[in-house]
């Protein structure tokens, strides 16, 4: 008897190919969804560490002024924070960063350091953002130390 049911009923055994292809949209348009988020994200979070970065280049140049009476020099650098210059005698241990390397920015560029900037600060530390050049808007936006407070 069941055989004799089974014959006039159509049994169904997978998914057709609209539907097949309905739900690769939904997944692709949430996948895009996602992507676009999250690669915000990753943004912001490389601006936020990059200033990060600069405030504490920053802090450790002034605790440098404060314990050698100068600045560091423009033609050595940041350098001069992980190492002792020849004229400087009361050298703290370790230097005045927690690495014995300078920090890059988020992006893998070089901080840059100015002695006298135009703004009239003493020094200013600066990061060209993620083209790695002068200027620019949003992500490759210049940061600077002295906005970073």
């Amino acid at each position: 008897m069941k055989n004799k049911e089974l014959i006039g009923k159509k049994t169904r055994r997978g998914f057709t190919l609209i539907e097949v292809m309905a739900v690769l949209i939904i997944l692709g348009l949430l996948g895009t969804v996602v992507a676009v988020n999250v690669t915000g994200y990753i943004k912001q979070g490389r601006i936020k560490a990059t200033k990060l970065n600069l405030k504490k280049l920053h802090q450790a140049v002034q605790s440098f002024e404060m314990q050698t009476n100068r600045y560091p020099s423009e033609d050595v650098g940041l350098e001069e924070l992980i190492e002792q210059p020849s004229d400087v005698d009361n050298w703290p241990e370790g230097g005045f960063l927690e690495t014995t390397e300078i920090p890059l920015d988020a992006w893998g560029y070089d901080f840059i350091y100015e002695r006298y900037p135009e703004s009239g600060k003493s020094f200013v530390i600066i990061s060209y953002g993620a083209d790695g050049e002068e200027g620019g808007e949003g992500d490759d936006a210049d940061l600077y130390s002295t906005d970073a407070f």
